[in-house]
């Protein structure tokens, strides 16, 4: 009995590292898009002073506090840990891929026990994955069509990055 409350404990004291993590990522994401031009200039705006993307920090911030107003918290967290090994899943095939779709270009970096350290996260990002609710699955396919539609309508013609590409192939 007392085991839970050692878990509890871990519970809190890990949730403001969790909430650290998310926060920093999520703003450097939002400020990268906006530097594509594919969201107001503001967002990808640096604070003068603490060189960081504040308005944007501050944006997430209150947007985070928003929903956790509306939405149970343990929702929330599934709906992180799926995006999350998501995006792991998808850095350990590209990994894969490109190390042996494009062998020789330069890398600043070496993987230890390459192809089994990659294989590993697949797998194990994968088996998390499996074990989170299906009404999870359906809210993460359900956020990919809605980003994929608002992407394809509106982000592939607003892209500055990509407009750069097309007249460089010219």
């Amino acid at each position: 009995i007392w085991l839970r409350y050692v878990v509890n404990f871990g519970i809190l004291a890990a949730i403001p590292s969790v909430i650290l993590v998310m926060l920093l990522g999520q703003t450097r994401i939002i400020y990268t898009i906006a530097q594509d031009g594919l969201l107001p200039k503001a967002f990808g705006t640096v604070h003068k002073k603490l060189h960081t993307p504040f308005f944007t920090t501050v944006c997430v911030t209150l947007f985070g506090m928003l929903l956790c107003g509306f939405f149970p918290v343990g929702i929330l967290g599934q709906l992180v840990s799926m995006g999350t090994l998501l995006a792991f899943l998808i850095v350990c095939f590209g990994v894969l891929i490109l190390r042996y779709k494009q062998p020789t270009i330069h890398r600043p970096f070496k993987v230890p026990l390459f192809p089994w350290i990659p294989i590993a996260g697949v797998l194990a990002c994968l088996t998390q994955m499996l074990f989170l609710p299906r009404v999870i699955w359906v809210q993460l396919v359900t956020w990919m069509f809605i980003g994929y539609i608002v992407y394809f309508t509106y982000g592939v013609r607003k892209s500055h990055l990509r407009a750069k590409r097309k007249r460089a192939r010219k």
